[in-house]
């Protein structure tokens, strides 16, 4: 399947200066598209296959082209032409691809066939020429049993590539309140970028974000009949100015954002995503009980523990595979698994995100992508490397 969408104008001066290029692969919801738009790029190109991902994505970064397409069926031509790029003006190809046959958790399968799609990555790097790459995928990849599917996949890359040893960043090290882990596969034509290496990711790192900080101004009693998407836009408290509210409530970059869930959350202060979940009398009651930090003995669920990080939030699977649920954190001090909107706010994703109307829809898309405060990092370090005149050019459009 192969659907070209531009769900707004990108309006161009005939000469104009414009941030460098990014095409995002495998872009699920935009956690990782977000962090690049903040960095300063121009996040030319979303692609996914998933059309629910797609979907919101689009909602939320309205002047972006989108491509809803399979990554293992497409060229560069097809890129530059949904993205209205010329290949010269490519700074970097991004992406995540699917993670699930690498995970340590579940079925660990080898010969899961969403693996190739890492190989047909690196494909696309050949086809592309981008003047860097960046992939990122779970910590499971770097297993001794996935090592012949990274080879074959690094073997794509031309040699004039410089590539840096595949490396570990954890979202809480640089301002998320989860420990997410991720390995980075990156590498960099040394004629159009400046010399790079592991520490320089470390420049942009700060101070993670405790639960009970991520979720203040939420709120924590979520009446039963707020059960539905349009029940579940609820006012949030204003809180004193840090670093993780300026990235929670505002910093939109350009072409981003649904217009209309920007003003209301302006002007009458509600978010999406405050919907309920509907647990028994004995559930609520066993969760009641629990101890912060603690795990339920028989949902599996951990509580949450409001001076600590959130453990890493899993996407579940979506209808080709069963349509499993993930475990959902137990929220700090209610007898209930977290909201929507608190698994945004957990994982990195501004108020002003909208969500997907459904609980499912949502959890799946947040539990599937990079916290945007770790994205963010990443691609302020790429966009320094940039040589000066690379990093706002002047074209022709």
């Amino acid at each position: 399947m192969r659907i070209e969408r531009s769900t707004g104008a990108r309006p161009r001066a005939t000469v104009a200066a414009v941030k460098p290029a990014l095409i995002d692969l495998f872009c699920g919801i935009g956690g990782l598209g977000l962090g690049a738009a903040r960095a300063g790029f121009d996040v030319t190109l979303s692609v996914d296959f998933d059309p629910i991902a797609i979907r919101t994505h689009e909602r939320n970064f309205p002047n972006f082209h989108h491509l809803e397409a399979d990554v293992a069926s497409i060229h560069a031509p097809e890129l530059f032409e949904a993205g209205k790029l010329r290949d010269s003006e490519l700074a970097g190809l991004v992406g995540g691809p699917p993670c699930q046959g690498f995970s340590r958790i579940g079925k660990r399968c080898v010969n899961d066939e969403r693996n190739s799609l890492f190989v047909h990555f690196f494909r696309l790097v050949a086809e592309c020429n981008p003047a860097f790459y960046v992939a990122e995928n779970v910590l499971g990849i770097r297993d001794a049993r996935n090592e012949h599917i990274v080879k074959q996949a690094l073997s794509r890359v031309p040699k004039k590539y410089k590539r840096i040893e595949p490396f570990v960043l954890k979202a809480s090290d640089f301002g998320a309140a989860t420990s997410r882990e991720r390995v980075f596969f990156i590498g960099y034509d040394p004629d159009r970028v400046d010399a790079l290496g592991r520490t320089d990711f470390d420049l942009h790192r700060s101070a993670s974000t405790k639960v009970r900080t991520a979720l203040a101004g939420l709120p924590s009693r979520l009446r039963a009949d707020w059960n539905t998407d349009e029940r579940g836009w609820r006012r949030v408290r204003v809180q004193p100015s840090s670093s993780f509210w300026d990235n929670i409530q505002s910093n939109i970059p350009n072409g981003a954002g649904d217009p209309t869930t920007v003003e209301m959350l302006r002007s009458t202060r509600r978010v999406s995503g405050c919907i309920s979940t509907l647990h028994t009398d004995e559930v609520e009651q066993r969760f009641r009980a629990l101890r912060p930090g603690s795990v339920d003995s028989v949902s599996r669920a951990p509580r949450l523990n409001g001076n600590e990080l959130c453990p890493t939030l899993r996407a579940g699977t979506g209808t080709d595979r069963g349509s499993f649920q993930a475990l959902r954190p137990i929220h700090v001090s209610e007898p209930r698994v977290i909201s929507p909107r608190e698994a945004a706010r957990l994982q990195g994703f501004p108020d002003w995100f909208r969500l997907d109307p459904t609980k499912w829809h949502s959890f799946r898309g947040i539990g599937n992508s990079v916290s945007p405060f770790l994205s963010e990092a990443v691609f302020r370090t790429m966009l320094a490397k940039l040589p000066a005149e690379r990093r706002r050019t002047s074209v022709s459009r």
